[in-house]
């Protein structure tokens, strides 16, 4: 019935209805990724998705924080991952149901496991409440009711046009548009404010049942609550996506407290992998002199010698780097991921024959991580030998079953099929490395070429049929 009322109004009326219509859902989609636990420091991602970060050292120890929490939920088994997203803002949310998103602003600005765990525990809650698929029903009512809305009040400005200028229907009939538009917005803004504040609720609940304190998780919004105080000075509580921060921290606090496990500290161990990470991501993404204000030369811990040795492979003297980190290896010589960073050293200074043996003792300690198996494939790719380039193309390809969306893997492997001589496999895989970038246009070109070169109806002529089609459909 809506379509048949449109086409009965006059085309600039109809036209205007339509526009008002389109904003709305423009707004309401974006409110639909609002759900981040911090008020106003949400982003959405980018329309070809986020910029993402990927480390095993990093997602080993967020897989571990959420394992507990996603049993408890009920999600164990619905395969939910943990995406880091290159932006240092303190940020984390769902979005599509299936991964929690995480700035890397977030794993710097966690002092403690414990706060971290509570932000991820607080989107678990979105997660096991089903908070994404019920806001869409609810914007999908949001925008049925503002089209009648809508369609009834140009209803009214064209029965107030026939009357006269005077009649003041016109004037009621513009009332009866943007009457319904607030309405309907501060009905939508106060159930995601609903969502966040069981959210907090749940993830409360998962802490407790898995003997953990919701105290990190008090303090971490509470800090934001303090930054955001004098923003949030004189705002109408109706209006906000989330609830009034003062209110929602003492709300979180008193549930807090309640719990038996409150004053529950992070265990040592887990502490220290923590600040791991922490050094790790501050070596890798912050600027040199950043890294040494924050650990410094006197500071000796395992962290902050972890974080200037990345800074100075990064930006400094390679000796100097390989040395450091043979002393972190001397420190932990079981710890992969410090052959990881002594492989990634030397084969990004040029020195890929070198990388191997490091990587492949990184390889064995990691129980075969995909990323690390994807570096040493491309450590043998470089060496150049035909032996390395067979066991490259075997070790990518076994990385690849395990972590098929990764653009390095399939690039890597094009460059060993291309040593080899194989250009149909090389193209199937530069088209698939393509397509994971989003590069339509060349993933549809190099599939193409893949498909001229694989007899028909073979597999790779399959695949490179898959990424033709899916590319010559889109937009």
């Amino acid at each position: 019935m809506p379509n048949v009322m449109i086409e009965t109004l006059p085309g600039g009326l109809r036209r205007k209805a339509c526009a008002q219509a389109s904003r709305l859902v423009a707004i309401l989609s974006a409110a639909a990724l609002a759900l981040a636990p911090v008020p106003g420091l949400a982003q959405a991602p980018q329309p070809k998705g986020p910029p993402l970060l990927r480390d095993t050292e990093i997602e080993n120890l967020l897989r571990d924080y959420t394992r507990p929490i996603l049993r408890v939920a009920g999600l164990e088994k619905q395969n939910i991952q943990i995406a880091i997203i290159n932006d240092p803002n303190f940020n984390a949310f769902v979005a599509d149901g299936r991964r929690i998103f995480v700035n890397y602003g977030a794993l710097m600005q966690s002092q403690t496991p414990n706060q971290l765990i509570g932000v991820l525990a607080h989107e678990t809650g979105h997660l096991a409440g089903g908070h994404l698929s019920k806001l869409r029903t609810q914007l999908a009512q949001a925008q049925t009711q503002m089209i009648v809305a809508m369609l009834l009040g140009v209803g009214a400005m064209v029965a107030g046009s026939k009357a006269g200028p005077n009649s003041g229907a016109g004037n009621i009939g513009a009332a009866a548009i943007s009457a319904p538009q607030e309405l309907i917005r501060r009905n939508l803004l106060s159930y995601q404010r609903q969502q966040e504040e069981n959210a907090d609720k749940a993830a409360v609940k998962f802490l407790d049942a898995t003997g953990q304190s919701a105290k990190g998780m008090y303090e971490t919004f509470r800090r934001f609550t303090d930054e955001s105080l004098f923003a949030a000075r004189g705002a109408d509580p109706y209006a906000q996506s989330h609830p009034m921060p003062a209110e929602r921290v003492r709300a979180l606090e008193e549930l807090a407290r309640s719990s038996p496990n409150w004053d529950k500290k992070d265990d040592a161990a887990l502490q220290l992998r923590h600040d791991m990470m922490r050094a790790k991501t501050s070596g890798f993404m912050e600027r040199p002199d950043t890294v040494y204000r924050r650990y410094p030369s006197s500071n000796t811990s395992l962290p902050a010698r972890y974080a200037r040795a990345i800074s100075t492979y990064l930006h400094g003297d390679p000796r100097s780097a390989l040395a450091q980190i043979d002393g972190l290896i001397q420190a932990e010589p079981n710890n992969p991921y410090f052959y990881e960073l002594r492989g990634q050293a030397l084969l990004e200074g040029g020195r890929p024959q070198e990388a191997i043996a490091p990587l492949r003792k990184a390889l064995s300690l990691s129980r075969s991580a995909p990323l690390i198996e994807m570096l040493l494939g491309q450590a043998l790719v470089a060496s150049g030998s035909a032996a390395s380039t067979e066991e490259a193309i075997r070790i990518l390809k076994s990385a690849l079953s395990r972590e098929a969306e990764a653009p390095l893997g399939y690039s890597q492997l094009a460059m060993a099929y291309g040593r080899k001589g194989d250009y149909a496999e090389a193209d199937l895989a530069s088209a698939q490395a393509a397509f994971l970038r989003g590069d339509n246009k060349t993933a549809r070109a190099l599939a193409a070429r893949a498909k001229t070169r694989f007899p028909v109806g073979s597999p790779g002529w399959v695949k490179a049929d898959d990424i033709v089609e899916a590319k010559s459909t889109s937009k």
